[in-house]
């Protein structure tokens, strides 16, 4: 299984949209890295979600429900279906991760503007702790 970090503005999609919806199609993924990091998931893969421009915290844990298809017209662009597994007991915010030094490598903070990235099972963990998860 691998582990993945996905962002959405919660003024347009959040983590309480996709929990009322019960799933939802992570589409209009518009950067090749972050696409390719779509083409990659697999059913069953587990994604952070994360507020970004308001709030910025990891909010809640997904499911990869539904693996790559293609994503409008033109372009080699996909969409992934996620759904909801949990919130996070406490969210944990980006001055929490940048503060924390086993997360010095995590994408969420060199290469800050990727929109979907990978999580290594130890960076899973240490966010699952400041969470505050069992």
């Amino acid at each position: 299984m691998a582990l993945w970090l996905m962002k959405s503005e919660p003024d347009v999609f959040g983590w309480d949209d996709l929990v009322r919806d019960g799933k939802t199609e992570w589409d209009g993924v518009r950067n090749h890295t972050a696409a390719r990091n779509l083409r990659e998931m697999r059913v069953g893969d587990r994604a952070f979600f994360y507020h970004s421009n308001i709030g910025l915290q990891i909010v809640g844990i997904m499911e990869i429900a539904r693996e790559a298809k293609k994503d409008g017209e033109e372009g080699n662009w996909v969409s992934v279906e996620c759904r909801p597994v949990e919130p996070l007991p406490h969210p944990v915010t980006l001055k929490m991760v940048k503060a924390e030094p086993r997360l010095a490598e995590m994408e969420l903070v060199k290469y800050s503007r990727l929109s979907v990235g990978r999580v290594s099972p130890e960076e899973w963990a240490v966010v699952l702790e400041m969470a505050g998860a069992k």
